[in-house]
């Protein structure tokens, strides 16, 4: 019998090593395959017997709700259960969309600082700098989000299951993002680079352009004051005006070479254009009217952001099709004031009056939705939301403002923020009414994932 003089092995060895080579392969395949059928095998619950407030009509109050793949994909008072889902028995429970915060820098990264300069020679060295830090309009907060924020546990406990990140800051602060509080499983990785974990969370990027007025924040350098802030911003806008406008930019002959490109001004050209609201924080009657003036200026599409004078202007809210990111953190008493110290009347009079301003835009049919930023505890988002309930605000704007309006006003409404078949399958199941006293959140569901709750 012949040999193989480079190993020593026979024909027939050969073939049988060549025969287990290829059931092995198989083997290996098969493998594969199993593992790629597991990893996107179907996820599906059915919840059943519950209430079920969709935030698009009527209460279902003997229903169910079937989730597949991240989606509803049915709900109904005789939906049937699939027999592959897992079943909650949702008696005593009700569902709700899943709760939208319109407004919170938790779970990003702080934005490179810019720092004065140490050795400036000249003034306008330092003014650079200062308006470096001011207008950061090309900031984008999906970009300054951490993977897996662990402050997002927190929220998924409240019964939160998305938030609009907004970059902080003062002045042109930078564009803001509609983030899940939880990332689905690590798809395949497929004839691509893997994914940017932190990118998994995003819903929407960019949602708006976010500004507020600074004062005397910052180094020494214009601007110094509130009247020098405003004037800052209004020629930034009229500096992407220019921008926008240079021949040079639009190619037309004999223009000259094309100017030098400027991020930020670039950013403020969607806002310019109409097609990207500004969010503008302004929390009393006056401060309101300036920012309105503003957006009337420079034909912008504004948000108010915090609106605590919102209900002394609504008038004015409505003349200018603003909608208002509303404010949960009321005014209290500041601790360091004794006891028996008295307080201005305006100070008392906004403190008693901020649960009831919802009310009165909802009596105005104006668009709002709520926002946590400043407060402590996420569960005080939903206890202060029932607080404007219990103040005369209708429950069932209430939930609209907290769900379906947020998702609008983040232009995702059509895949978020009410229980439709089709939509994203962000959920909260509650035992006890939602604004009740004692609300218990029993289970989330973000993309049709059950999250653990931490408390």
């Amino acid at each position: 019998m012949e040999t193989d003089v480079r190993n020593g092995a026979t024909p027939r060895g050969l073939a049988m090593k060549r025969n287990l080579l290829r059931i092995a392969l198989a083997a290996g395949t098969a493998a594969v395959l199993t593992l790629a059928v597991a990893a996107e095998a179907p996820r599906t619950y059915a919840i059943t017997g519950a209430r079920i407030v969709t935030a698009a009509g009527p209460a279902i109050e003997n229903g169910t709700i079937v989730l597949r793949d991240g989606l509803i994909e049915a709900v109904g008072a005789s939906v049937s259960v699939p027999p592959d889902a897992a079943t909650i028995d949702g008696k005593g429970l009700s569902v709700y969309p899943g709760l939208i915060d319109m407004g919170t820098s938790v779970g990003l990264s702080a934005p490179p600082a810019e720092a004065p300069p140490q050795n400036a020679k000249t003034r306008m060295a330092i003014e650079r700098a200062r308006r470096r830090m001011l207008l950061r309009a090309h900031l984008d907060a999906a970009s300054l989000l951490k993977a897996d924020p662990p402050e997002f546990n927190r929220f998924a406990a409240a019964g939160i299951t998305s938030v609009l990140v907004t970059p902080p800051g003062t002045g042109i602060r930078g564009r803001s993002a509609l983030v899940n509080v939880a990332a689905g499983d690590d798809p395949p990785q497929v004839g691509q680079v893997a994914n940017e974990r932190a990118g998994m969370f995003v819903v929407k990027a960019p949602v708006a352009l976010h500004l507020s007025y600074s004062g005397r924040e910052g180094f020494d350098a214009y601007p110094t004051s509130l009247m020098g802030a405003i004037a800052f911003i209004r020629q930034a806008f009229h500096d992407a005006i220019a921008y926008r406008a240079e021949p040079a930019r639009q190619g037309k002959p004999g223009a000259g070479p094309p100017p030098a490109y400027e991020p930020a001004l670039e950013a403020l050209q969607p806002a310019l254009a109409g097609s990207m609201p500004v969010a503008i924080e302004a929390g009393s009657a006056t401060e309101i009217r300036r920012a309105l003036a503003l957006a009337r200026e420079f034909k912008l599409s504004p948000i108010i952001v915090g609106g605590l004078g919102a209900s002394e202007v609504v008038a004015d809210l409505k003349a200018a099709g603003a909608a208002v990111i509303y404010s949960l953190d009321y005014p209290v008493r500041p601790r360091s004031l004794a006891p028996d110290a008295d307080e201005p009347v305006r100070v008392l009079r906004e403190r008693a009056n901020a649960p009831k301003v919802p009310a009165a835009l909802d009596r105005a049919k104006i668009r709002f939705a709520f926002a946590s930023r400043g407060l402590r505890e996420p569960a005080d988002f939903v206890r202060n939301a029932a607080k404007a309930v219990a103040a005369g605000l209708p429950a069932e704007a209430a939930v609209r403002a907290l769900t379906i309006d947020a998702a609008r006003m983040a232009g995702v409404a059509g895949s978020l923020g009410s229980i439709e078949k089709g939509k994203r399958a962000n959920l909260v199941v509650t035992e006890g009414d939602l604004f009740g006293a004692e609300p218990k959140v029993r289970h989330v569901f973000v993309d049709g994932r059950p999250l653990p709750l931490r408390p």
